[in-house]
């Protein structure tokens, strides 16, 4: 029989094969480094049993499914080593996250991060046994028996919100039985290294009303290597924390009196706006008009946009005019939509690109909130272009191109992602199938590398989302481009063709930082509060040595802020280390350090933050050079 692989062909195997075995007739390379498969594209194990036509993908570890496999694997490790120390515990789930897992416990005793040692040494232990996970498909009424008879509550519970017609199964390992969909890993022995990281607490199911559970973190690599290098990120990335940082370099908070919603200082202020001029540069250049639209609407436009029945539970609503509904804005596209509608437009006046600076509020869970990266609260930098269906491509090309112009400023390398129609969407499948197959093109005609995710679109329409890679390896998903056929046809907009008939408009959501305050937190570790000259809040720093220099250096001061430089003056009386040592921690990128030789020669001494002393310049020259590196948006 022939089953098809991933590149298209076709490949002969015996009836009853397994994925192993169509691994095995790619290549024996592959076959050694599978992991799990895909069949028809679900997972499954590598002993599943492949049939006439079906499509067969062979999953690695150098794929995110193959990753999620193998830490999915450890979890179930950690289980049941807890299991073995803490035989009465009651389990719950275990998944993977983005760079580990964790697994919910209910146990008899609290334990605490002392106990984690000990865990993990049993966890190494299970994996020098190489224990096998065994697989078995069961009725409800035999799930139901036994996880009664192990006395395992939580499983009961999740069984009883398992649909009927939905195929069940439990994965053993050692004593280990868990309702699990699985897959798993074939052979344990290639976890070579993991840690357990934390323990904290976690509600049963996200509920408050639920007990609180204990939850243990870790992660697990294919090599030692790997977790020693994730373990030193981590470590580096303490140091970078941006909550940390805001802090010390006075930019930003959060009160308890408006979680979520930063609370931006003077220094936080600037850098905002740096962003926003900047984002206003660009897109001045690119074409774009800019609109600001009302921060709370009526539910009536949220009913048309469908947010109200897709989007409710994350809005801020209210009853205001006779106890008429409104909602605080999740987002700016309806009141774009408005803006487009309230004029007549001509097919020769599309492409459409507009802009909005908007303020944008969702009511995330309390337990998501996290300094800048997941807020409540945000500005998000929307635009919209309303476009002919013949403009779909170069508009998206227009955008990547905007997208390589605004990250190179940073010096951020990125990754693409298509994510395809969700199961809770809106619009007719047809229409999906071309916006998907028109996002494709483009990203295939530029010659783009990009993955895609199954299933993970925007509600109206497929997305590219674009991840950045920081200084010290993270990803981070900023910038998104979103096509829209759905929006348009809700809200009855129309174009005037060339024939005189009435259109409807290609629409493309898009954004470049994607929340300018989680882009702010983003820079301020990826830079570690030394922000290039052009963001920083201050950038030069003017430091006296004595009080004798100090009508002196106001006079420097003066210079420096009429050329439109951000300087301050420490006229402080503590030695000049003291303050030298003070303007590096506030990571100022330039020192004028100021004594008697400096005033009577009519001088300043420069510093830089990283690469120290730069001698003695005059002022103008000073200026000048500051200014073009400004100018430039140079990072150094």
């Amino acid at each position: 029989m022939f089953v098809q692989i991933k590149d298209g062909s076709k490949i002969e195997v015996d009836n009853g094969a397994t994925v192993k075995d169509v691994a095995l007739k790619i290549s024996e390379g592959l076959a050694r480094n599978a992991i799990v498969g895909k069949v028809n594209g679900k997972l499954c194990q590598l002993s599943a049993v492949v049939n006439q036509e079906d499509m067969v993908e062979i999953i690695t570890l150098k794929d995110k499914e193959g990753m999620e496999v193998f830490r999915h694997s450890s979890a179930h490790i950690l289980a049941l080593a807890v299991k073995h120390l803490f035989p009465n515990t009651k389990i719950s789930i275990g998944p993977a996250i983005e760079n580990g897992f964790y697994y919910d416990f209910d146990f008899e005793s609290p334990i605490g991060q002392d106990d984690l040692p000990k865990i993990e040494a049993e966890m190494q232990n299970i994996i020098k046994e190489k224990i096998p996970f065994e697989r078995m498909e069961v009725s409800r009424k035999e799930a139901e028996k036994i996880f009664t008879e192990l006395n395992e509550p939580y499983k009961l519970d999740i069984l009883a919100g398992i649909p009927d017609d939905e195929i069940l199964t439990i994965y053993k390992l050692g004593e280990l039985v868990d309702l699990c969909r699985g897959p798993h890993l074939e052979d344990i022995s290639i976890i070579k290294a993991l840690k357990l990281q934390s323990v904290t607490g976690a509600y049963y199911k996200g509920d408050e009303h639920n007990k609180m559970l204990t939850r243990i973190y870790g992660t697990s690599f294919p090599k030692k290597s790997e977790l020693d290098e994730y373990l030193t990120m981590l470590e580096e990335a303490k140091k970078r924390d941006h909550r940390k940082l805001g802090k010390e370099l006075g930019l930003f908070f959060i009160s308890e009196y408006a979680p979520g919603m930063p609370f931006y200082m003077p220094k936080g202020v600037i850098l905002k706006n740096e962003l926003i001029k900047y984002w206003r540069e660009i897109h001045k250049k690119a074409n774009y008009v800019e609109i600001e639209t009302p921060t709370a609407m009526s539910r009536e436009l949220w009913e048309v946009s469908g947010h109200w029945d897709h989007y409710r539970q994350n809005m801020y609503t209210f009853k205001a005019d006779e106890d008429k509904d409104y909602a605080i804005k999740p987002m700016n596209c309806p009141g774009c939509m408005l803006y487009y509608k309230e004029n007549i437009h001509s097919y020769k006046d599309l492409p459409l690109r507009v802009g909005e600076l908007g303020k944008v509020h969702r009511r995330e869970a309390s337990g998501t909130l996290h300094g800048l990266f997941r807020v409540r609260a945000f500005t998000q930098d929307d635009a919209h272009i309303f476009m002919l269906p013949s403009q779909i491509e170069d508009e998206i090309a227009n955008v990547l191109k905007l997208v390589d112009e605004a990250y190179q400023v940073f010096n951020l390398s990125y990754s693409l992602e298509l994510s395809t129609m969700p199961e809770d969407h809106i619009g007719d499948v047809s229409d999906w199938e071309k916006v998907e197959t028109a996002l494709k093109n483009t990203l295939q005609k530029l010659g783009k590398e990009y993955t895609i995710n199954e299933g993970d679109g925007a509600f109206y329409g497929p997305k590219i989302d674009i991840h950045i890679k920081d200084a010290i390896g993270r990803t981070w998903q900023c910038g998104t481009i979103q096509l829209d056929m759905q929006l348009p046809k809700r809200f009855e907009l129309y174009y005037i063709d060339v024939d005189g008939s009435k259109q409807e408009p290609i629409m493309i959501h898009r954004v470049i930082y994607g929340s300018i305050d989680r882009f702010l937190g983003i820079m301020t570790e990826n830079f570690a509060g030394a922000f290039p000259l052009w963001l920083a809040p201050v950038q030069v720093q003017v430091i006296t040595i004595s009080e004798k220099q100090n009508d002196y250096a106001r006079k420097i001061v003066a210079a420096l802020d009429e050329a439109g430089i951000r300087v301050e003056f420490d006229e402080r009386n503590e030695k000049v280390g003291y303050k030298i040592r003070e303007a590096q921690l506030q990571k100022v990128p330039y020192m004028l350090v100021l004594g008697d030789d400096e005033m009577n020669e009519n001088l300043i001494s420069v510093r830089h933050r990283k690469l120290g002393d730069l001698g003695k310049q005059k002022l103008n020259t000073f200026i000048q050079n500051i200014k073009a590196e400004i100018e430039s948006k140079e990072i150094k």
